[in-house]
């Protein structure tokens, strides 16, 4: 059998309540919160004593998920953010449709967000730019123009 369907994307960051703040600004839904820990943990994510926090964000469909998480241990390593996001292999971005782009920018900005580049608009189709949201996390977003 193939897929069934993509269930989430997830981010590890050190403030999980800026990120979940974040997020629901942009129109997510916090499903849930909890702790994970203990041997089955440790054996799927490869590490000894995880304890970690993890919030589960869902877009308002229902279809797509976010799962963040904090690591209480071990430490979370640091990593710097691609710049620019466009040709750092790795992980380039989540995006997401949005009704009104620079209203969504406006309200994601006291949570951090700051304008990658700048919004663009490709013909009469699409309006499109990329924020870094928090700790440097891309964010895309896309206005569908018609």
């Amino acid at each position: 059998m193939a897929i069934q369907r993509m269930d989430n994307v997830g981010i590890v960051l050190a403030d999980l309540d800026a990120a979940v703040a974040f997020f629901k600004e942009l129109g997510l839904e916090l499903e849930g919160q909890g702790q994970v820990e203990g041997s089955w943990v440790d054996r799927c994510v490869g590490l000894d004593g995880v304890r970690c926090d993890i919030a589960m964000m869902r877009t308002p469909d229902g279809h797509s998920r976010l799962e963040l998480a904090s690591y209480r241990s071990p430490e979370a390593l640091a990593a710097t953010p691609p710049s620019p996001p466009h040709n750092t292999i790795g992980m380039h971005r989540v995006m997401f449709a949005v009704d009104d782009i620079e209203d969504v920018v406006t309200r994601l900005r006291p949570h951090g967000a700051e304008l990658v580049g700048e919004i663009t608009q490709y013909e009469d189709s699409i309006r499109l730019c990329y924020v870094r949201g928090p700790e440097g996390i891309i964010v895309g977003l896309a206005q569908q123009l018609g």
